[in-house]
Formats: structure tokens, sequence, C-alpha cells
């Protein structure tokens, strides 16, 4: 791996470097997805008919676009049952993190007359997408279906493209069947993302769409937002790594690689204050990429977003790592609580040498689906937050409003919206004549 001396100038650097992986730089393939959306908002079914033959190389139909049970029933007796026995493991623990994010509905009464508060309610119908094509991920459907059950969704609407046999991938109906899929229909890429998004005559409008996909998902998740919520646009997956000289080098390497598999965009950064833990890195990532089976995408990766930065010291790395702002960090260091309170920004933090990236992804029980991208900044994992509305609640005894009403009609008027502080005054014309 390339290793640099960490400077601001090589932060800036490796900052735009990243961007360049953004979906929001992807432009050129705006004007297909547009078109594609505009077909399925105005032809429907039909053109996911037509999109699904020729994207996906299949036929589907209204006879055979929804999953049935008898497909669901096979799917499970063609699943290895050790898989699904940990399908069920790593639900219990997701599920039991997930109801602890959830929220109550409050009140507040004063004896003035007035009740204040706040109405939490569950959103009525998510969709979730759930890519194909080269790899298939049951263990990212647990992850959009479970805070959206716990959440209390009431209809949970599922699409996976279909396979050339029209089928879909075993694991991925029995992943979505033991998470709690209401409905699962066969069909793909932005097709599917128009479909959840303005309805169809097969499959009902949602009012969220969330899920990973490929470029053209993201893009459609992208241009169908406001006419439902999204819960992110999506980039390639990232890994950063904070070390010092404690640090087991053959774990740091294999840590690293574990998101440089991924794809050829996904960014994997080691962080240290040690040129000789940067080295020994180095050189067992160089063994470890010879003998996986995605070498050819891990030298990609590593070639293009593949970096080990070497700090003056743990402040100079920690700044770094938050101006990073990366999907996924672990913090191998002699203190790492003491450094991780000074992390801000980081979709999930992996704390000690035994927590690496990959039990987050698969069993410990907190959201693998995570902000990209540098907007770690900003954006937080997917949750139980995510699945709800709040309301406020606003009640006011007419004694409780005498006594302040002027006070309103002051302000209103003072930003000329007359009809604002009439709304107020015209309640209490009868005791000013």
């Amino acid at each position: 791996m390339r290793t640099v001396a960490l400077t601001k100038e090589s932060t800036k650097d490796i900052l735009e470097n990243l961007l360049k992986r953004s979906p929001n730089n992807y432009g050129k393939f705006e004007s297909a997805v547009d078109e594609i959306l505009h077909k399925v908002k105005t032809e429907g079914d039909s053109a996911l008919f037509a999109y699904t033959k020729e994207f996906d190389k299949t036929e589907i139909t209204a006879d055979t676009i929804k999953v049935t049970e008898e497909e669901i029933k096979e799917a499970y007796e063609a699943v290895d049952p050790a898989l699904i026995d940990v399908i069920r493991k790593a639900l219990v623990n997701i599920r039991s993190y997930h109801e602890k994010q959830r929220q109550n509905s409050w009140f507040t009464s004063e004896t003035n007359g007035t009740m204040l508060g706040q109405k939490v309610t569950a959103l009525e119908r998510v969709g979730v997408y759930v890519p194909g094509g080269k790899a298939v991920y049951p263990s990212s459907v647990l992850m959009n279906i479970v805070p959206a059950k716990v959440a209390g969704v009431d209809q949970i609407v599922m699409t996976t493209p279909p396979g050339k046999d029209v089928k879909v991938n075993p694991s991925t109906l029995v992943a979505a069947k033991e998470a709690g899929a209401d409905e699962i229909y066969k069909v793909g890429g932005a097709q599917a993302i128009g479909a959840l998004a303005y309805g169809t005559e097969s499959i009902p409008k949602v009012d969220k769409i969330v899920g990973p996909g490929n470029i053209f998902v993201a893009l459609a998740k992208k241009a169908v937002y406001g006419y439902v919520s999204i819960d992110s646009i999506a980039g390639p997956s990232e890994i950063l790594v904070l070390a010092d000289e404690t640090a087991n080098p053959r774990y740091v390497a294999a840590d690293l690689l574990s998101q440089a598999e991924h794809d050829e965009l996904a960014s994997a950064i080691l962080i240290t204050t040690s040129k000789e833990l940067a080295a020994k890195v180095s050189k067992e990532v160089d063994g470890f990429v010879k003998i996986l089976s995605r070498k050819e995408i891990i030298r990609k990766s590593l070639d293009n977003f593949g970096y080990i930065l070497i700090a003056e010291d743990m402040d100079e790395a920690i700044e770094a790592a938050n101006a990073i702002a990366s999907e996924h960090m672990e913090i191998v260091t002699a203190n790492p609580f003491e450094v991780m309170m000074k992390v801000r920004n980081a979709g999930a933090i992996f704390i000690g040498e035994n927590s690496s990236e990959p039990l987050g992804d698969y069993f410990a029980g907190p959201n693998h689906v995570l902000p990209t991208n540098g907007t770690a900044k900003f954006f937080s994992a997917l949750s139980v937050d995510d699945f709800v509305k709040k309301s406020s609640i606003v009640y006011y005894s007419r004694e409780a409003l005498r006594k302040i009403h002027t006070d309103i009609e002051q302000f209103a008027t003072s930003e000329q919206l007359t009809a604002h502080a009439n709304s107020i005054a015209v309640r209490f014309e009868d005791e000013e004549q």
C-alpha cells in the first residue's frame, strides 16, 4: 500500500480523491435514470416488465412479479440449515439493539392550562431495496427490515431483482421472511425505486425507501426524494483504522482488506503514529492479497483509494480521521476508549483488536447501513428513528391564551402578517369592546 506522511496538504488531496466516488458526481447517468422513472410513473407495470426483460434478461408478469409462499418455502429447503441458524442468532442481537432506540410519545401539562407534547408515529408503508447482481447480502436484508419492524411500520415492501430463472436468491428470501418483510417483489434497478416511489398496478406506493444499490439505484433514490423519503444516497464502502505501535499488523491488514474487497471504489485507510507498524501492515497486505478470492477487486481498490498515513502524534491522527469521516472506524491503540472520546465523525466505531468491522456487518447488533463519502459529519447509522415521524402537540385553555395573546399579536404584526395576528385577536374581540 502507498505510504504517505500525514500533512494538511496530503489530507486535503486524499479527501478530494475520496469524494470522486460520490454518487453526486455521476451526472452522466441521470438522464437515463430520469427516463426510467418517467416510464414507470406513466406506464406502471408494463414499464417494469419491459425493463426487467432488458436489464435482467428475464420475463415477469402480473402473475409472477410477487414472491409466493411456495417460493419462500422452496428457499428454506435450498438454504443450509446452519446459515438459517446463524441468521436467527444475528436477528436476536439486531432486534435487541434496535429495541433500545424506541422513542415514546410524551406530554407535559402545566397548572396554567397548557399542555405540550410530541406524538411519535411509525410510518405506514416502507420500501426496502435489496440488490442482486454481483453479490447477495442477506445481512443487509436484516439491517434494513429489523429497525422498521421494531419501529412499528404497518407494511414492509421489499423489491429485489430476479435471476434468469425468475427466482430470487434463496438466502435473500429466507432473511426477508425471518426479519418480517410483508411483501416481496421481483424487480430491481432504478425501475424498482420508481415503482416504490410512485406505485404501479402490482406494487404499492411507499412512504420511504431504504436499502443499498448500484449507481442507478442511488441516483433514482436521489431523484424521487420528495415524492417519498429515503435513508441516504449511499456511496462505496470505507474503512479507516487508527492505530499505534501496540496494534497487531496482521489484524490491521486483514481488517483493511475486509472493505477493499467490496468493489473497486471501496476505500481502506490506515492512520498510524508508528512507521514500523506501517511497514509491517503493508507487507501483510501484500501477503493476504495473493491468497484472497477477490484479489483483482482488492488490488484496484487499494491502488485507487488505499492509503497508509503516518502521523506525528495521535492528536494529528484523530484530526485527520475526523476530516475524512469514514463509514467504519477501528481504533486499535493503547488507550482506545480515550481516543474514541475525541472522535467526532464516524459512521460506526469499533474499539480494540477483537472488534473487527465484520463483527458489525453481521452479528453484533448495531446497524451496518452507515453514512459514506464524508457524510458521517452530519448523518447517522440507519435506526428506528428513520421509520417514525414526530408530531407536535399544542393545547392552550382560554385562560392560558388570554394571558399571552397580545404578545403573539405583536410578534405577528411585526412580521406584517396581520391575518396571523387576527387569528389570535378575534378570540378576544368581545372582551376588548
